[in-house]
């Protein structure tokens, strides 16, 4: 369940309460008359099953409420009542499957910007990866990918396709555009300040690595590999799935890629250069169609499940 609190002026709370009362999936209506100040209006509260949340928050949006009041949402960890177990009940379709495509929106926003703290992660990923080729060490490549943040402005740049927005779509695109190659760079030049200071060594980045040569030889597998995650890693966005999400940054060979193509280029080797780029490449496209298709399938699906969502009398 989500617990909805709207500020709505008080001319317009009754349209507010009608859309409330006849959206299926609702429960717990509650109406202050007078209580909000900042901005002046009437507060009103229910709570609504997650799979009909959306098409509310739609609803509330084309009332004007976010540039006339305010509407805040919160997930509800426990709520005992029958009243709430009927309501879900009502709603068509299970909880978890469902989007929140303001949410979605939001936490991608917030995820693909260009920022210092995104451009510190992901160098230090890149830098991580690095030092785990250097020693063949899977665990610090491991380490590597959970650090690397590249997964937010990926699902930014799915939704902003989907949502038809161009500025999401145009800040995420940007963040992983400009992010690499900065990464790149910075974790170019501390391979060979490492080298020069004996902790890198060229002996060891020629010799046979078992545990990570598979970060710069692209195959079909890893195209695969790169959709499976781009569907996982979308699903666990749209479904809050944290834990999932860690997974899905496991199991892609972005940062590495990247961190190795900036070491072997530091050496002079363009052979594995071009290698671990076109690993690169092939993960970030394989990600983002993946994860375009599968928002586009769940769209298609609740617009399907929706329909009945607001014929309660």
């Amino acid at each position: 369940m989500l617990h909805l609190r709207i500020i709505a002026p008080a001319d317009r709370t009754q349209e507010v309460t009608t859309l409330l009362r006849g959206t299926v999936g609702t429960t717990h209506l509650v109406v202050l008359e007078g209580a909000a100040r900042d901005p002046a209006g009437d507060v009103v509260m229910c709570d609504v099953a997650r799979e009909a949340g959306d098409d509310l928050l739609a609803g509330l949006r084309e009332m004007g409420l976010p540039e006339h009041g305010a509407v805040a949402v919160e997930d509800i960890d426990l709520s005992l009542s029958t009243r709430a177990e009927q309501a879900e009940a009502q709603a068509p379709g299970e909880g978890v499957d469902a989007v929140l495509w303001e949410s979605l929106t939001e936490a991608t926003h917030e995820e693909s910007r260009l920022t210092l703290t995104y451009l510190t992660f992901l160098t230090v990923a890149t830098m991580l990866a690095a030092c785990g080729v250097i020693s063949d060490s899977a665990v610090l490549i491991v380490g590597a990918m959970v650090v690397g943040p590249e997964f937010g402005p990926l699902a930014g740049v799915c939704t902003g396709i989907v949502r038809r927005a161009p500025r999401l779509l145009w800040r995420s695109a940007v963040a992983v555009l400009v992010g690499f190659p900065v990464a790149m760079l910075l974790t170019g030049a501390f391979c060979v300040l490492m080298d020069a200071l004996g902790l890198f060594e060229y002996a060891d980045f020629v010799k046979p690595h078992p545990m990570t040569d598979f970060i710069w030889k692209p195959d079909p597998l890893s195209f695969v590999v790169a959709l499976l995650a781009g569907v996982a890693g979308i699903v666990s966005l749209t479904s809050a799935k944290s834990g999932a999400l860690v997974g899905v940054a496991i199991s892609v060979t972005t940062v590495p890629a990247a961190a190795n193509a900036a070491l072997a280029l530091s050496y002079g080797n363009l052979a594995e250069t071009g290698g671990s780029f076109l690993q690169l490449l092939v993960n970030l496209a394989g990600i983002v169609l993946a994860g375009t298709l599968t928002l586009l399938g769940q769209k298609l699906f609740w617009a399907y499940k929706r329909r009945p969502l607001t014929v309660r009398s």
